[in-house]
């Protein structure tokens, strides 16, 4: 058999009851990692943990609200009573808005979304990084968007996020980067989530069309002229955190089937 690449190894993933977060779990599960998941979706996280367990993966779980310092810290203490180490952290949880233009979108929305995308990776690294620092090692992958990179139109709020995602994957790279801890980003576009078929549905609503119609037209600025499946950006999130990609820090990796190369 051969080796699995994150064998032992302990991996944190945030957002972990669904989407790019569940997967994840999995496949680093598949790669013989020990797993702390955390979700704000208790039930759900219960039995992606009960499966894991089935399978014979050392998993711990626990219901956070990434932008609650308090819940932050409190599960961060428990997992690290349990597992000594942190190898691995995935910041993935995250959330959108309706689609409207920045004038028609209220402070409060504004407010929840930078709490969430932002304030959230923040308060996962604050803690992280201290932990990684006592071994001497650690790679840590804050989930950004090409909405960080570029602009979004009638997501103006998600995109201000992102974008700062990325500054503070960026400057919390050069602080670390002699402490043997790696710090990068990843910039997925459209992707087939719960997220994107949300959106698709509120195209679709927009414009009196189904939702393939929505998919179609949402696509329609993408080079390879399609979205990316869970899998291509769970994949690209082993590679990034590989412990033989070695060399890479404070990146802001796009996988975006072109749509930020034109």
């Amino acid at each position: 058999m051969a080796e699995r690449q994150f064998e032992g190894q302990t991996v944190l993933i945030t957002g972990a009851a669904s989407g790019f977060g569940a997967r994840a779990a999995e496949r680093f599960a598949e790669e013989g990692a020990n797993l702390i998941l955390w979700d704000k979706a208790s039930e759900a996280l219960a039995e992606k943990s009960r499966s894991f367990a089935e399978a014979g993966s050392k998993v711990l779980t626990a219901t956070v609200d990434v932008t609650s310092e308090d819940q932050v810290r409190g599960a961060m203490a428990m997992a690290k009573a349990k597992f000594g180490t942190l190898d691995v952290a995935i910041n993935n949880a995250g959330i959108g808005h309706e689609m409207a233009p920045l004038p028609s979108i209220d402070a409060a929305t504004f407010d929840r979304v930078m709490a969430v995308n932002t304030k959230g990776v923040f308060l996962c690294m604050k803690h992280q990084l201290p932990w990684m620092k006592e071994t001497g090692q650690g790679a840590i992958l804050n989930v950004s968007s090409a909405a960080g990179l570029v602009g979004a139109g009638m997501l103006s709020a998600y995109a201000a996020s992102k974008h700062a995602v990325i500054g503070l994957t960026k400057s919390a790279a050069d602080e670390v980067a002699r402490k043997n801890i790696r710090v990068n980003a990843l910039c997925p576009s459209f992707a087939v989530t719960p997220l994107f078929d949300d959106m698709a549905d509120e195209v679709a609503d927009r414009h009196g069309m189904d939702r393939e119609e929505a998919y179609d037209r949402i696509t329609q600025r993408i080079p390879m002229h399609r979205v990316a499946t869970v899998d291509e950006v769970v994949q690209a999130m082993l590679w990034i955190c590989s412990p033989e990609n070695s060399f890479m820090t404070g990146q802001a990796v796009s996988i975006d089937g072109g749509l930020t190369a034109v």
